[in-house]
Order: structure tokens, then C-alpha cells, then sequence
């Protein structure tokens, strides 16, 4: 977890961050205490990849007298009531989540559980509990059957292909909902293939560099014809933390008899978080083999399904609203990546 300070607020705040064991979730809870804030995280640190590589980033982060770890489930209505009625908190980042499209296949429900209930229980914690605002976690993978490349926050996101991002979208009309009815604002994020150091364990990159060492055969879908917009860790947070400290307002131009897909007459927006520049799959895992020093061994597969074929992020609004620009390139971004998982493994 890298030092990012990006002093985006003009005072130190008390701010929730769910999903704190997690990737995206640890990292940004970092960044927030090197801003000097008051650190809430919740995870229930299930064992959905690795709780040792979870357990690691919770003790990074205990390392600092200004963070408190609570191990609760979202989907835990009295823990999630306990948690906001003591904490005060002034801002809220919901990170927390059910991941991963292919295990949404097999396990519905418990993105039902998580992804459903819990950002429920998350937004009953913020009306009632006087949060200023709710910035959220949402996925490149509600653009779905759209096809229409660079994906623009304009676009429909009505035809999911998974039921985790079928979850995710819905989360987004939940938070316009309390938006409207509670003028609760919130600000939605949809990330498009984050990766970096203390990254996810079962995201490509991670199984591929370790593959890779261990000389063992990689699955390659699709006959490895994918490209995804992937997103540098650091520029991810760095967009969190910048809409942690905007506060979503209603648009002014706002046409009800043409809404807008992104923004809305009450406090919501969505902005995508990705870097702008896709890159095919067989060129990132050529870097990956670069800095590994050793070939992949390939084992050519079908498409999956509930996969797209391709992603790229349209990001006039995130650099045009949080003044967030992708700094990091893939070559760098995977160098980093390698140089750490050798470090943490010993390998």
C-alpha cells in the first residue's frame, strides 16, 4: 500500500471505510490515514481468496493509533446499526462487496447477501446517522451486452451478463433512490480491472504471475482475444479519496424528459474509474513475463460466460469533476506488482 496523499479536504474527518481487508478497501483506507483522518473498516474477512493476504492488510493498517478495525458482515443488520449509531462518521466509503463474476455463477445468493442487503444496510446507516456523504464501489461489468467502446457513463447499463454485475447495478439505483426520496448524496464509482501490489488473488494477474514462477499452465480464455481498460491501485484510490471529498450535488441541466444516465436531479452521480487506454490480455501477460523472466505455459480456453470481450472507460467526467488523471502505465503497474508479490511470497 503505497503513500498517497492527495490532502483533497479542507479538514480532518471520521470516515467509514467497508471492506477494509479488501484490496481496493485497505488501500484506500491507507491513503485516508496518511491524510491525517479517523479510520473506521469493516470486513467480515470470509474466506472468499486468502484471509492470510486479508490479515496482512488489516495489520498494516493497525499499525495506526487513528484506525480501528470492527470484523463485522454488511449483511448484519444490528452490527451495521451499532457500528453507525457509535461512530459518527462524516463520510462513508462502501467498498465492501461480493466479488468476482464467475463465482457469482455459483453462489447467487451470497452476492444477494452482500452486495444487496449489506449496501442496504449501509445506506440506512447514512440517512439515519447524519453522513454527509456515501461514495460507493460499482464495476466496469454493468455495461454488460453494451458493446459501444470507450463505455461512457451516458450509456445504458440495463442488460447485465452476470448476476454480480446484475447486483452492482443495482446498487446504483438503490443509492438514487435514498439520493431522491432522502437527499442523501452519493457517489457512485465503477472500476474498470484494478491491479497492483496486495492485489486480489483470484484476478488474473496475480494467478498469472504465480503461475508463471511456478512453471504450472495458465487458463487463457477466450483464446486470450480480451482487452480490458486496466486501472493502477494508486490512480484508483486516488479517485476515491477526491470523491470522498466532492460532494455529489443535483445537476442543473437535468432533463427529466431526457434523464441523464449519470446524474440526476437529486445528490447522485457515477463516475467510470479506469485508465483510458485498453490494453490486449496476450500484451499484459507478455509484461508479466518480462518481469517474471520466464515464459507462460498457455492453456487456450473458450470465452467464460457472464465475460465481456473487451473493456475501455470514457473519463471526461473524472478528470473533468475530481480532477483525477490515470498517471501510472500498465509497464510500470505490472513491474511494481511483481516486484512485490516476489517480496511478500519470498520467491
Amino acid at each position: 500500500m503505497a503513500r498517497l496523499s492527495c490532502m483533497c479536504f479542507n479538514t480532518v474527518m471520521r470516515i467509514l471505510v467497508t471492506g477494509a481487508a479488501g484490496f481496493i478497501g485497505a488501500a484506500t483506507a491507507q491513503a485516508l490515514l496518511d491524510e491525517g483522518h479517523d479510520v473506521v473498516g469493516i470486513d467480515d474477512v470470509n474466506d472468499y481468496y486468502e484471509t492470510s493476504l486479508k490479515d496482512a492488510r488489516i495489520a498494516k493498517l493497525g499499525s495506526s493509533a487513528k484506525f480501528r478495525f470492527e470484523r463485522a458482515n454488511l449483511a448484519d443488520r444490528a452490527a451495521m446499526e451499532r457500528i453507525f449509531r457509535d461512530g459518527a462518521f462524516a463520510r462513508v466509503a462502501h467498498l465492501g462487496a461480493q466479488a468476482g463474476v464467475r463465482h457469482s455463477i455459483d453462489q447467487p445468493l451470497s452476492y444477494v447477501e452482500s452486495n444487496l442487503l449489506g449496501t442496504a444496510h449501509v445506506l440506512e446507516g447514512c440517512r439515519h446517522h447524519g453522513v454527509e456523504h456515501l461514495v460507493y464501489a460499482s464495476t466496469s461489468s454493468v455495461y454488460g451486452l453494451h458493446t459501444d467502446l470507450p463505455y461512457s457513463t451516458s450509456a445504458s447499463a440495463s442488460h447485465p451478463m452476470s448476476f454480480y454485475s446484475a447486483t452492482k447495478r443495482s446498487t446504483e439505483l438503490m443509492a438514487h433512490s435514498y439520493s431522491h426520496l432522502f437527499r442523501l448524496p452519493t457517489t457512485g464509482l465503477r472500476f474498470f480491472t484494478v491491479y497492483g501490489p496486495w492485489g486480489r488473488p483470484d484476478m488474473a494477474l496475480f494467478k498469472f504471475t504465480r503461475a508463471i514462477i511456478e512453471g504450472t499452465p495458465i487458463q487463457v480464455y477466450n483464446q486470450g482475444q480480451h482487452s480490458r481498460d486496466f486501472t493502477y491501485i494508486d490512480d484508483v484510490v486516488r479517485a476515491v479519496v477526491a470523491a470522498l471529498a466532492r460532494t455529489a450535488t443535483p445537476d442543473p441541466d437535468f432533463n427529466p424528459a431526457r434523464p441523464n444516465e449519470d446524474s440526476s436531479s437529486a445528490p447522485w452521480r457515477i463516475y467510470n474509474v479506469g485508465c483510458g487506454e485498453p490494453v490486449p490480455l496476450m500484451r499484459y501477460l507478455e509484461l508479466i513475463e518480462q518481469n517474471v523472466g520466464r515464459k507462460a505455459v498457455m492453456e487456450m480456453l473458450p470465452a467464460q460466460p457472464g465475460d465481456v470481450a473487451d473493456t475501455f472507460a470514457e473519463i471526461g467526467g473524472l478528470v473533468r469533476d475530481l480532477g483525477v488523471r490515470p498517471e501510472v502505465t500498465v509497464e510500470e503497474g505490472v513491474a511494481r506488482f511483481v516486484k512485490w508479490f516476489r517480496g511478500y511470497y519470498g520467491i
